[in-house]
């Protein structure tokens, strides 16, 4: 295996009570001509004894801190050292180490990004608690930091060591592989995937320590905690790309004619749809005054289109949707609908429709959202159809 002089690789080896494993591992990794760290967590078996004799480089945790902490352990080494990346993977034998090759050929393209190896999940062997486990977890990146990932959970990584120890990560068990894919998402470090298989056998399921109760418990009480940070109008540090505000170009007046410009710029129909959820979402919220900026905010988190965002939202400008909304919330909270506009029910009672107004919006902003989400989806579906067979 050769690579680029200027980049030097250390694959990291958390390790856990895999006895029956690791030395395995190390021989193949060995073989590409890689530098290997391997990261003893503690273990309570003949780990330690079989490291020690087998002259492999390797440190030894003197307690079970968590698999975040053993990688934390192998990228301080890393930087000390002088490696450019490190690559993590996972000692129970479940990663392919012949993968190892995509990741060398990746960091030399792409020095700046962490890659992600995305598994072949095709395999009737795959437990279905690993199918939802992924999918729960990459909806819930999508929503902390905007990032649309295929694998999350996957511990087959590499890492530029120039950002890795610059990234405040708190947690340091499994939760932490997907901190850090938010962290640096929110950082502006470029986030790439490749395909990689995994073997799911009984051996390798038998030698991993995923709790699926209180590590699927760790990982929500992370999720709740990113996505709060998210919606917290601080900003993120940049420690890669643009450092200061993002350009934004003026968005247009009509949502048509946006529409028409992004569906000719091939923006996804799933992309727009969303992006017109948010729009009319908080368009319909009550944020008087602030309507615009709050689009922005949550558009720019999500890392959804901006321009749909506040193009339709501007649908809920007065006076059709807060009148839907004061009538909505009239008939909640007396069970009919207001037909009696007058002087006394507008003026004098204005209290009550600001109360109203305000239940409403709850109500309207969710369904209202979802009724437009779903038209422009299936608008720009219809388009991108027409446009493909008129090409053709």
């Amino acid at each position: 295996m050769e690579y680029k002089q200027n980049n030097k690789i250390l694959v990291v080896v958390p390790t856990y009570n895999n006895e029956s494993t690791i030395l395995n591992i190390a021989v193949q990794i060995n073989k590409k001509k890689l530098d290997i760290l391997i990261v003893n967590d503690g273990s309570t078996d003949s780990t330690k004894a079989l490291l020690e004799s087998s002259g492999y480089n390797h440190l030894n945790l003197k307690e079970n801190s968590g698999k975040g902490s053993a990688i934390k352990a192998g990228a301080k080494y890393a930087e000390a050292n002088c490696y450019t990346h490190i690559v993590t993977i996972d000692a129970d034998m479940q990663h392919s180490v012949a993968d190892l090759n995509k990741f060398v050929t990746e960091i030399d393209k792409y020095p700046d990004s962490i890659i992600v190896g995305c598994r072949n999940f095709n395999s009737n062997d795959i437990p279905n608690s690993s199918k939802f486990g992924r999918k729960f977890s990459n909806f819930w990146i999508k929503i902390a930091s905007g990032e649309k990932l295929s694998d999350s959970q996957s511990g087959f990584r590499a890492y530029p060591s120039k950002y890795f120890t610059k990234l405040k990560t708190k947690y340091n068990r499994y939760n932490f592989e997907m901190e850090i894919l938010v962290r640096a998402s929110w950082a502006g470090i470029p986030i790439r995937e490749i395909d990689i298989e995994v073997n799911y056998s009984p051996e390798t399921i038998k030698a991993s320590h995923f709790k699926p109760f209180w590590d699927n418990f760790r990982i929500s009480v992370t999720f709740t905690n990113l996505v709060t940070r998210n919606f917290l109008p601080i900003p993120h540090k940049k420690l890669h790309g643009q450092t200061g505000s993002e350009k934004f170009k003026e968005y247009i007046s009509s949502p048509i004619k946006t529409f028409k410009e992004l569906i000719h710029e091939k923006t996804k129909p799933s992309e727009l749809a969303f992006a017109s959820f948010v729009g009319i979402f908080f368009g319909t919220l009550p944020f008087v005054a602030t309507h615009s900026i709050v689009i922005l905010f949550a558009a720019t988190r999500l890392k959804l289109n901006r321009i749909m965002a506040l193009s339709v939202s501007n649908i809920c400008m007065p006076p059709i949707v807060p009148a839907v909304c004061v009538e909505v919330g009239y008939f909640v909270l007396h069970g009919e609908f207001l037909t009696n506009i007058t002087i006394q029910t507008i003026g004098y009672q204005f209290l009550d429709r600001v109360g109203d107004y305000l239940l409403g919006t709850v109500i309207v902003a969710p369904i209202l959202g979802i009724i437009i989400a779903a038209v422009v989806y299936i608008a720009s579906i219809v388009i991108y159809f027409f446009k493909k067979n008129k090409c053709n």
